[in-house]
């Protein structure tokens, strides 16, 4: 077989394939003992018929496309690979001659994957945040710990205040006329939480209980109900029950309620370290992060568009799995959000762009580099990977094998180590 390469435009190009006319006649006859094992001809028991009646029966056609079937993928994959292009699409392919006894020859244009013209990334000289946690932080941690232990009271008499949770009945009007879906009864409202429409929360600050409130509001533009965007309602509320918030005091006894402690001090210093490693984390990844966008900003590339496009594919995948772990679905989330999937694809586009040039850019660096995983830490990798998982790492390794996911595996590895000598060679 040979093979001959020419790029035709930017990042497409295309491969002439000649398979010998021997490879081609051996493709045929096969092809007409699998046809006729699947035709009926009269005189012959199935798959017994010779080739030329098997021939005149389908027609030379349907034997070479059967031909095709079985030589054209194997033949293309072996002129890829002797050409040393990198395919991101389907090849869009092209008889030149198919004729018995002559070299078969066919065209495949494809676009590959584009060169990444590197710039500056080492010595980037990113600055790494400091790790602060202040008293006020702390102070806010113990304000939500002593929130999330309040004790529910409910009150006698009084009005409602912000933070408390109101019992509440309500039913919505829209010119005078009351919507599907605006109607509730003994409905537990935590008054400041957000829950309900804006403006709706804050107009029953202030009602007392047994008190019937006419709250008045105007539903978002962009409401998930097209019949309710952007249109004046009235809610007719009533006011049950009114419950607040008991705060534990913050001492010694709070924190043994509260956590393993004995004292305040210790719970605070507790959680002092515990923010501290939260934000080193932080830190470290925005740190990682910016020296990443640097080196990827500084370097050039012109994307095709279909890696953009399988990006986004693969966007919009990840959210319909996401989304079924809620039990919804894609046409359910976009009622929701008053959108279609050629808007969402549309905003998925820019993030998708940067997602394929960052990679393409780690690939370049790590090329230029020489920076590879070797077999020793690939099963270093998956030993930890197995432990984390508790599965046996071999197995580990074989599923990959078997979902064609092992090259992409070791690519991310191979990316992990890239960022890591680029945040190396930051100073």
């Amino acid at each position: 077989m040979s093979v001959k390469v020419e790029k035709i435009e930017k990042n497409v190009v295309e491969l002439e394939v000649t398979v010998e006319a021997g490879k081609f006649s051996a493709a045929v006859n096969t092809a007409a003992k699998k046809l006729a094992g699947r035709v009926n001809i009269p005189g012959f028991r199935k798959g017994k018929a010779p080739r030329r009646l098997v021939e005149q029966a389908v027609g030379t056609e349907a034997l070479y496309n059967e031909a095709l079937d079985h030589l054209l993928g194997p033949a293309y994959a072996e002129a890829v690979t002797e050409s040393a292009i990198d395919p991101v699409d389907r090849p869009d392919v092209d008889l030149v001659q198919i004729e018995e006894g002559k070299d078969l020859i066919f065209k495949a244009k494809v676009t590959v994957k584009p060169e990444v013209e590197l710039g500056e990334y080492k010595g980037l000289q990113v600055e790494k945040e400091a790790v602060t946690v202040d008293d006020a932080k702390i102070e806010e941690e113990l304000k939500r710990k002593q929130d999330q232990h309040a004790r529910l009271i409910t009150i006698e008499e009084g009005k409602a205040e912000e933070g408390d949770t109101a019992t509440i009945d309500f039913e919505g009007f829209v010119d005078g006329v009351a919507f599907p879906g605006g109607k509730g009864e003994n409905y537990g409202l935590g008054i400041g939480s957000g829950t309900f429409i804006p403006g709706f929360e804050e107009q029953l600050v202030g009602a007392e209980i047994g008190q019937e409130v006419d709250v008045n509001v105007k539903f978002p533009d962009e409401y998930h109900s097209e019949d309710l965007a952007g249109k004046e309602a009235l809610f007719k509320v009533k006011i049950h029950k009114i419950q607040r918030k008991e705060l534990a005091p913050l001492d010694d006894e709070f924190a043994k309620d509260v956590s393993n402690f004995e004292t305040l001090e210790e719970l605070k210093e507790d959680i002092r370290k515990r923010l501290i490693e939260t934000e080193e984390k932080r830190v470290e990844n925005a740190f990682r992060n910016a020296v990443i966008a640097k080196a990827v900003d500084n370097a050039s590339v012109e994307i095709p568009e279909v890696m953009i496009d399988k990006r986004v594919d693969a966007m919009v995948h990840d959210l319909e799995h996401n989304l079924s772990y809620q039990g919804l679905n894609l046409e359910q989330y976009f009622a929701y959000t008053n959108s279609n999937e050629t808007d969402m694809r549309e905003r998925f586009r820019p993030q998708a762009a940067e997602s394929v040039k960052t990679e393409l850019v780690l690939e370049g660096i790590a090329k230029a580099e020489g920076i590879q995983v070797s077999e020793d830490e690939l099963n270093e990798e998956l030993k930890k990977l197995g432990e984390l998982y508790k599965q046996d790492p071999e197995a580990l390794k074989q599923s990959l094998i078997a979902r064609g996911e092992l090259e992409y595996y070791k690519q991310s590895l191979v990316n992990d180590k890239t960022v890591k000598f680029l945040v190396e060679n930051n100073a």
